[in-house]
């Protein structure tokens, strides 16, 4: 059976919605923290390997948001603007069709600096990052949800246990977690009930203490990649136990904030900060373990921002 972007290799499971075989990113901060090419999306397809295309752009310029999908629908949420400031703007992108994205709604509480993404394919949920206060940006322990189909506002979640920016995060069909994070670095791993409201409960821990990973899973695993120091370390857990991380293997890169997307057999982790800030993709089996291979190359050089994936 072929996917819908022409590859045998990829095929969706039933009733599985909040990822695809297209994984779209929005383009974030470049050297010394410029705003160069900031409201960019690109684009590539996962069971494939090939440097990265041009999608269309975001409403505003931003950096250092983050991403999730049902399937069909990719959200962007959250970022810096040009000034700084925490933004509380949220937009969609139809996956299967390249063009601009379009206004969706606001978060309840503007947050930056690489919030979480995740959705069960009915909410998309957004934990951590850092809020706007005036001229201090407070780490927030915040967890916020939209309803994919519809346009409009967030709605408060709940609570982080620890409050956090850039945390990685990944989910199951079910369970939502949160790895890691900033201010100070932490290696709490916290997990959710999507289809309910609530706050985060403990899960366990990364296999050490750090900001900036990127996550991607299958209907089981979990996996984190990357992470300040720079590091290579990616880890693993299985979603649906609880429990401390795994050793999973190495990026070929070394890198913090790298955007994630999985297409249910393949975990993508897209460009990041390595001092130098790279342009690297890399690409994992999520089912198994071993060292990451290169995928290509992204448009551009940058980190931070949101990725996901959908038909």
């Amino acid at each position: 059976m072929s996917g819908p972007f022409g590859s045998s290799q990829w095929m969706k499971p039933a009733g599985i919605v909040w990822y695809g075989g297209r994984g779209v990113f929005s383009v974030a901060l470049g050297a010394s923290n410029a705003f160069t090419n900031s409201e960019d999306i690109e684009y590539i397809t996962i069971a494939s390997t090939g440097n990265a295309t041009d999608f269309g752009d975001l409403t505003t310029v931003r950096a250092d948001g983050c991403a999730c999908s049902n399937g069909s629908r990719g959200v962007f949420a959250g970022g810096w603007n040009s000034s700084f400031a925490a933004t509380n703007t949220i937009d969609y992108i139809t996956i299967a069709t390249t063009g601009d994205a379009q206004d969706f709604g606001d978060l309840a509480v503007a947050v930056a600096e690489d919030p979480a993404g995740i959705s069960d394919g009915t909410k998309g949920i957004f934990g951590g990052g850092k809020a706007f206060n005036g001229s201090a940006h407070p780490t927030t322990n915040i967890i916020q949800y939209v309803t994919m189909d519809t346009t409009g506002n967030a709605l408060d979640f709940g609570d982080l246990t620890v409050a956090r920016n850039r945390p990685g995060a990944c989910n199951s069909d079910t369970r939502g977690l949160f790895g890691g994070g900033g201010g100070p670095a932490s290696n709490v791993i916290d997990y959710i009930t999507m289809a309910s409201t609530g706050d985060a409960t403990d899960f366990g821990n990364l296999s050490a203490a750090k900001y900036g990973a990127g996550g991607v899973s299958n209907t089981t695993r979990g996996v984190f990649a990357g992470g300040s120091g720079p590091t290579n370390v990616i880890d693993y857990v299985t979603i649906d136990t609880t429990g401390n991380a795994t050793d999973f293997g190495d990026l070929t890169v070394a890198r913090y904030s790298p955007r994630a997307a999985s297409d249910n057999s393949r975990g993508v982790f897209y460009t990041g900060d390595g001092s130098p800030i790279t342009n690297t993709i890399d690409y994992i089996t999520i089912a198994s373990t071993g060292n990451a291979t290169d995928f290509g190359n992204a448009v551009t050089a940058m980190y931070g921002g949101g990725g996901c994936s959908g038909d």
